[in-house]
């Protein structure tokens, strides 16, 4: 047993590593419907990461629109819109309109719009995404299709 230990190595909870691993689980927790599990983690993961490489850094994007997610999840729809807000706000500037993160976070923010009976906002935001993920990145892309498919039931066509 000290032999199989001695090899291991401790990363520490600021290490990227663990922070992904951490990231991951808070994913994990969310998929299986344990939202609160899922926000504590993200929320100390985003302030660690927050910490550790900058708010505009990609990786503290990510789990930023992962914590508006989780938040849309758990039905705190006004906290997911002002995060998901927040983030497509900052990718369009870090990585530009036409990134395949930022159409993500279009995708994101309407659906919270949609969450929220914001319709009128949301349709117009996900018609945007929708267009531009086929132009990017091809109609049989998959975000491509999700964007398209949703947006078809969202108008009642499906």
């Amino acid at each position: 047993m000290a032999s199989e230990l001695a090899g291991r190595v401790s990363l520490g909870p600021d290490h990227p590593d663990t922070l992904h691993a951490r990231a991951n689980l808070a994913f994990s927790y969310r998929e299986a419907g344990r939202v609160a599990e899922a926000i504590a983690i993200e929320e100390d993961v985003l302030a660690e990461r927050e910490r550790l490489l900058g708010p505009d850094h990609p990786e503290t994007l990510t789990i930023r629109g992962n914590l508006a997610a989780s938040y849309r999840q758990a039905g705190r729809t006004t906290d997911a819109i002002t995060l998901a807000e927040r983030v497509l706000a900052d990718r369009q500037r870090a990585l530009g309109d036409e990134h395949p993160d930022t159409m993500r976070g279009r995708v994101n923010l309407a659906q919270s719009y949609w969450e929220a009976g914001r319709t009128t906002e949301a349709i117009p935001l996900l018609e945007r995404a929708a267009n531009d993920t086929k132009q990017l990145l091809g109609p049989h892309h998959p975000s491509a299709v999700s964007a398209v498919t949703t947006l078809r039931q969202w108008r009642g066509g499906d």
